[in-house]
């Protein structure tokens, strides 16, 4: 099996796991709360763990590729996807690239915003 293949399976089975991970994070907290604390708790750990494993397996490479795919791309990403915009935003700010942080952020948020409005409304 390629390492293309066996990447594809890992974030596949990594995905499952964090989205399975989600839901049960999502159902510990009741449905009526104020704000969405489940999804705000979700989306900080997952930017917490992204950050740690970035930091401990650095930039993707031949020797650490399946770690990458099973845990940063996997299990982070079905556990949320806000840790892959942190984890880039915060690769800009280290570039000391701050306009293109604050466009990554900014359009990213009313873009996001938009589109779901946009699909909303084209649902109703």
């Amino acid at each position: 099996m390629s390492l293309g293949a066996t990447s594809l399976l890992l974030a596949a089975l990594g995905g499952a796991l964090g989205s399975a991970l989600r839901m049960l994070v999502g159902g510990l907290f009741p449905s009526d709360l104020r704000l969405p604390w489940a999804t705000i708790l979700i989306n900080i750990t997952g930017s917490l763990a992204i950050g740690w494993l970035m930091g401990w397996l650095g930039a993707p490479t031949p020797e650490n590729a399946r770690w990458h795919s099973l845990l940063v791309v996997g299990v982070c990403g079905g556990f949320t996807t806000f840790s892959a915009f942190s984890w880039q935003t915060f690769a800009l700010l280290q570039k000391n690239e701050l306009g293109a942080a604050f466009a990554n952020v900014l359009l990213s948020v009313l873009l996001c915003l938009t589109a779901t409005w946009l699909g909303w409304r084209l649902a109703r």
